[in-house]
């Protein structure tokens, strides 16, 4: 199914109708008239795609235990078989998108999930669809033999998305010598793509970093900023504006939260006035930041080797902006559902939920 309205619309925003090979989902984000972007590492390529949403209304909570085992049921294979790559809330409708690959290795099957505001899981048909395609011409190889915290060079060509201002915001990697990239794609895909090689200083590491890559970002200040969180886990800001003219960016480093943690999503919301910045990881709980504090927040650049704690130790490091642990247990993954609630995919031994939380209450 077309959301769009016309042909015009296809025209407008340089889409065809076909089939997409699409051979591996992973980060997604939304753009203008509710398309989905869908980021490929495998092929390289990034797509946009028309998912046909038209609900509207307001949008609804959205709450499902055991997500998994009823995603494992829907797609036909067992729970261990399904991976959750990422989640994002459709900005009109408030339905949840899920990148899923099903299955491992070479044989597993990419899939792009919709779930309802009433419990209710259907996959988006990725056959006979209004799309797009951008290919990352300065991706690594896949037979690159550098690796990026045990990871292929490849893998994490592309690691976090948003769409800002006719820009498309793609972290990831590149083919250079200084890997770690922010790329800015205008879209529709039909005009000059930018990128940028970026450095930052790493706290607990003690030395200036150009070669791991941004793992989440998310956009603040009205879209003048972004924040970014690294593997081990250095928190940086970078200013938009500087990409505008210098090839290589560095960033300001705001926090660290120590060695062996892998931050997974961060989102923004705001409350009575004041913007926050929620950051998920696998070691660490969940963190609230007030924006106004990385405002004042000076670079971090002296080694702190107080911060390289083993991973079984209890304590939660870290420097830098000030933190608020929030008590909720085991978030995968984040969206902002409407403005005012937080979509967390959560984890415990029973399995991964999806869970409504009103931004009032965080």
């Amino acid at each position: 199914m077309v959301g769009l309205e016309s042909a015009t619309d296809l025209e407008k925003f340089g889409l065809t109708v076909g089939t997409p090979a699409i051979k591996s989902v992973g980060a997604l984000a939304f753009g203008p008239e509710g398309l989905l972007f869908a980021a490929d590492n495998v092929g390289a390529s990034i797509f946009a795609i028309d998912v046909g949403d038209t609900d509207s209304g307001e949008p609804q909570d959205v709450n499902l235990d055991n997500f998994d085992a009823s995603l494992a049921s829907y797609l036909g294979c067992s729970r261990e078989d399904v991976t959750i790559r990422d989640i994002v809330a459709h900005p009109t409708s408030g339905n949840v998108y899920c990148s899923v690959m099903r299955g491992g290795g070479d044989d597993a099957i990419p899939v792009i999930v919709r779930v309802s505001g009433d419990g209710s899981i259907g996959d988006v048909s990725l056959e006979d669809v209004a799309f797009s395609q951008y290919d990352i011409t300065d991706a690594a190889d896949a037979d690159d033999p550098r690796l990026v915290t045990r990871m292929q060079l490849r893998t994490v060509t592309v690691t976090d998305m948003s769409y800002v201002d006719g820009l498309l915001l793609v972290a990831g990697t590149s083919n250079e010598e200084f890997t770690s990239t922010l790329r800015r794609i205008p879209f529709p895909f039909n005009g000059e793509a930018k990128s940028n090689s970026l450095e930052i200083f790493h706290v607990s590491h003690g030395v200036y970093e150009t070669a791991a890559p941004i793992r989440a970002f998310v956009p603040y200040q009205d879209n003048t900023s972004i924040l970014a969180s690294y593997t081990c886990t250095p928190v940086v800001q970078f200013t938009l504006a500087d990409f505008d003219t210098e090839k290589h960016v560095m960033g300001k480093t705001v926090a660290e939260l120590g060695s062996h943690n892998h931050p997974i999503d961060l989102i923004s919301y705001e409350h009575e006035g004041g913007e926050y910045l929620l950051v998920c990881n696998d070691r660490h709980p969940l963190f609230k930041i007030a924006c106004t504090d990385i405002d004042v927040q000076g670079p971090l650049t002296v080694p702190d080797d107080s911060l390289d704690a083993s991973p079984a130790d209890p304590v939660t490091p870290g420097v830098g902006v000030p933190r608020q642990l929030l008590p909720h247990p085991g978030v995968k993954r984040m969206a902002n559902l409407n403005g005012n609630a937080v979509l967390m995919l959560q984890q415990d031994d029973d399995g991964s939920h999806l869970r409504t939380y009103a931004t009032a209450t965080l």
